[in-house]
């Protein structure tokens, strides 16, 4: 009897020590979902107050700006077949 009170005994102390570490584990988990919470608030934020880089200009500045990038691919293109 006397190993099964051992087993018996290292067994809740195994056990005490997983529901410790569970413990601790759902605590960490909780100040995690705190600090997430937190940071999409803040990206939230910082999304709002940004805009877009294309809203401040001009729907012909806009075009104009797409054929100078069509022309510095076609260059980069023409470089790299030569």
């Amino acid at each position: 009897m006397a190993i099964n009170d051992i087993q018996k005994e290292t067994f809740f102390k195994l056990l005490q020590q997983i529901r410790t570490q569970v413990g601790h584990l759902k605590k960490q988990n909780r100040e995690l979902n705190k600090e997430n919470n937190r940071l999409r608030t803040k990206l939230n934020d910082v999304h709002k107050d940004q805009t877009d880089i294309f809203s401040s200009i001009s729907e012909s500045e806009r075009i104009a700006m797409k054929h100078q990038v069509d022309g510095l691919i076609e260059k980069i293109d023409k470089y790299l077949e030569s």
